[in-house]
């Protein structure tokens, strides 16, 4: 059995991309309402499941559809990651694989999500445990409609990165293997700060080449980053790094982008979040991305001049010139 936590759009998806692979999926959800509208709908946003929302299996209660799964799937928002990780870990097998499909850092110890759960899980009796990072550019609109699709599972244990490999890949939905799951959990928290900001300018007016610096120097932050973390360049150019910050970037089904967009065309932060409608991960990851950024002594421009739109009331007109006057440097 194959337990997803959340019942948002992604991991509705995702447990539709498994039912297809002939898996037993049960999901759970905190919202009765949520599930029954599911059920009546078979859809969750602009995401259809109609065609195998028969074969779910929905729970309220968390003990009982963990207590017995093989793999749980984490797949609500990032700050509920550690309450549903420490709520779960007394009934959870030893040998369970926990497979996270959350991104994000912790604001306050500056964990990613696998190291949250692996904080709050991995106890004497759950030594065994292994964690699973599956990240990379899927947007789930695309995904729910079978379009070609590539994704990473990331694990340092590779045996369990090919099982879970194994599990999900199908031939819309291909899977690669990778052991670096620090730095790809740090590519899918830090990605989405940089489409908040693509957002941001084209709400403002602004064009491809804006777009394109935006994601070309975002990268070179995101790496700044991660080398100064002891993470390999590498994993950067892959799926989880240039992959999903080029897609979430781009793409109008992105929620991060299109909470940007609302921020650019005039809307305050907290109108922009609510008519997305959903979490916007890059606004809850900017605190902690800026942390790291001060605590490695990292050049981040773009980060911190987020920082300054969302917490600190700057205007992004006011933060695009302070970008674009900077003293003159070589790439």
């Amino acid at each position: 059995m194959i337990a997803v936590l959340g019942s948002g759009v992604w991991g509705l998806t995702i447990a539709r991309v498994l039912i297809k692979n002939n898996q037993k999926v049960s999901i759970w959800s905190h919202s009765e309402s949520e599930i029954n509208n599911i059920k009546k709908t078979g859809q969750q946003k602009n995401i259809s499941v109609k065609d195998v929302v028969d074969d779910f299996i929905f729970d309220l209660d968390l003990k009982n559809i963990v207590t017995n799964a093989d793999i749980i799937i984490f797949a609500m928002a990032s700050p509920y990651v550690r309450e549903i990780a420490n709520k779960i870990k007394s009934y959870i097998n030893n040998n369970t694989i926990i497979v996270i499909l959350t991104k994000g850092i912790e604001k306050e110890t500056l964990f990613t999500m696998s190291q949250i759960v692996e904080d709050e899980l991995k106890t004497e009796t759950n030594k065994n445990i292994a964690i699973v990072s599956l990240s990379g550019p899927t947007i789930a609109y695309e995904v729910a409609k079978d379009m070609p699709t590539t994704i990473l599972s990331a694990c340092k244990d590779l045996d369990i990165a090919k099982k879970i490999q194994d599990i999900f890949m199908n031939e819309n939905f291909r899977v690669y293997t990778n052991q670096d799951i620090d730095c790809v959990e740090l590519c899918a928290a830090l990605k989405n700060i940089y489409a908040l900001t693509c957002g941001i300018a084209v709400g403002l007016g602004f064009g491809d080449n804006t777009k394109a610096a935006i994601i070309t120097r975002g990268l070179t932050e995101m790496i700044r980053l991660g080398t100064a973390m002891g993470y390999y360049v590498k994993t950067f150019y892959g799926l989880a790094g240039l992959g999903d910050l080029c897609v979430t970037c781009m793409s109008d089904n992105s929620r991060n982008n299109t909470c940007g967009k609302l921020i650019g065309k005039g809307l305050s932060v907290d109108e922009a979040i609510k008519e997305v409608g959903m979490v916007v991960e890059g606004i809850n990851c900017l605190p902690a991305a800026y942390k790291l950024k001060q605590k490695f002594n990292v050049d981040m421009p773009i980060c911190e001049g987020m920082y300054e739109v969302i917490y600190n009331n700057k205007t992004p007109l006011e933060i695009l010139n302070k970008l674009m006057s900077r003293e003159k440097k070589e790439e």
